[in-house]
């Protein structure tokens, strides 16, 4: 018998989750799991539906990342349809789905780190939490929410022009994209008043990344110890090893930066890759199946992505990134925390892309849609905000989808967020006479690091809807608080 504590709901994530802690008599961590409590069964309500329909259907899986789900399962169409796999696509094809990615990362980035981390950065782990929340920002730090609320606002404006709408848009179809980019609608984004135009985005988010070096600085400890561990990272690449977050071909390294899966078609993951069920979660345990279970799991997001990159394809970001990378002398950098700094080149990346696509004129033609010989099985891969992305679809002779197999960014991180909570239940709760909320916001703290999308949820702001109950080693409850 053990004493458990439960926290749940996990908060300030997208989506429920919950953590159980279990302690011996002596106080000590034995046991500690994330579980996802919540069942969503899309890759059953696809089936029988045709393929057309699944770039609409699938995205909504999320109100968050809807545009990744979107853009993964068209795709997996465009390989169904004959449109090829990565550039496959007319050239507007092509640049309006890298347009509409890119303004899906900035803008959940931006969400991620002003809203959601940042109230743990600027009032500390063990603050009040009637203001360590986005409100709390608001009226501390004034800039900095205004900051996070127009970059969001942006990122999720350059959606409407590329999908037809912010949240749910309709732009990707199997063999490309059903609209181009007026000149009206670029002007706005290069040349519009203050804050609202991409370069007033790009400077902002070099006043992110150098927010978070300067804290780095002054909370060194905090950042490189709070839940570090070494692993594997996995990512998308460009052919030529450059970042890449919309087409490439897998990579993984392991901790010490050694290549462990060589920049393989995504077409063949079921060749590298398996999924883990276990019986206390709703989300599965993928791995390397030339490592196994045990040692096989890896990390996927920002961190991973400059991880697994060879250099950055944009000239301010790649600055950026050679900082990071010096840091741990060219080594990966197994750092949770870091993954802040990650995500915040990828910010900087993201608001320079854009730019990019925004001056280019293939954006203007009107050559959308490539097509092709039909095939009955597909994979679509991406890099979305929280990790590597995968869609696989099989239809029949009737165009019906019979098969859909969905590995999203935050099951692929499912291992490693449980590695996370373990670290800082040892550090921190092992030991312990008393339950504190600062220390189980440290547990929170170290699941908020990979921006985890557990589902579609919200809590209400300016509140800790969280319940705690202490056992002690007959299953007697002996403590419990509720904020």
């Amino acid at each position: 018998m053990t004493k458990k504590i439960t926290i749940e709901p996990v908060t300030r994530v997208e989506g429920h989750g919950k953590v159980t802690i279990h302690l011996d008599d002596n106080g000590n961590v034995v046991q500690s799991r994330l579980h996802i409590v919540e069942f969503r069964g899309f890759e059953r309500f696809v089936q029988g539906r045709p393929y057309w329909e699944a770039p609409v259907l699938v995205q909504r899986l999320c109100g968050i990342c809807p545009v990744s789900h979107h853009l993964a399962a068209a795709k997996a169409m465009d390989v169904i349809v004959g449109a090829g796999a990565g550039d496959g696509l007319t050239p507007v094809g092509e640049k309006m789905r890298r347009l509409m990615h890119y303004g899906q990362i900035f803008q959940s980035h931006a969400l991620h780190f002003f809203h959601l981390a940042s109230p743990d950065l600027l009032f500390g782990i063990d603050a009040d939490p009637a203001i360590r929340n986005i409100i709390g920002v608001a009226l501390k730090f004034k800039d900095i929410a205004v900051q996070g609320v127009m970059m969001r606002k942006f990122g999720q404006e350059i959606i409407e022009v590329t999908a037809g709408k912010k949240i749910h848009g309709t732009g990707a179809i199997p063999g490309g994209i059903n609209k181009n980019l007026s000149i009206e609608e670029r002007d706005r984004f290069l040349y519009g008043p203050d804050p609202m135009n991409v370069d007033k985005m790009i400077s902002w988010s070099l006043d992110a990344v150098n927010f978070f070096k300067d804290y780095h600085k002054k909370h060194r400890e905090l950042i490189d110890t709070f839940a570090a561990f070494p692993s594997s990272h996995l990512s998308l690449v460009r052919k030529d090893g450059a970042m890449d977050l919309y087409d490439g071909v897998i990579r993984a390294v392991d901790a010490e930066g050694k290549k462990i899966l060589h920049d393989v078609n995504p077409q063949d993951y079921l060749k590298y890759i398996a999924e883990e069920v276990r019986n206390w979660s709703y989300m599965k345990f993928p791995y390397l199946i030339e490592y196994g279970k045990k040692d096989g799991w890896y990390r996927v997001g920002p961190l991973a992505r400059l991880n697994t990159a060879d250099f950055i394809p944009s000239p301010l970001a790649q600055k950026e990134f050679e900082e990071f990378k010096a840091y741990t002398n060219g080594k990966p950098n197994n750092m949770s925390m870091h993954m802040h700094w990650a995500r915040l080149i990828e910010t900087l990346h993201a608001a320079e892309m854009m730019k990019e696509l925004l001056n280019d004129t293939d954006l203007q033609k009107n050559d959308l849609v490539v097509k092709g010989t039909k095939v009955n099985e597909g994979v679509g891969m991406l890099e979305a905000p929280r990790g590597t992305l995968f869609h696989h679809y099989r239809i029949n002779e009737n165009d019906q989808i019979t098969m859909a197999n969905l590995i999203v960014s935050t099951t692929n991180n499912n291992e490693p967020m449980n590695i996370a909570v373990r670290c800082v239940a040892d550090s921190m709760i092992s030991g312990q006479k008393e339950i504190t909320e600062g220390m189980l916001n440290a547990v929170e703290v170290a699941i908020r690091a990979y921006d985890p999308c557990l589902s579609c949820a919200t809590h209400a702001l300016g509140k800790m809807p969280l319940e705690v109950s202490l056992y002690d080693s007959k299953n007697n409850l002996i403590d419990k608080k509720r904020t």
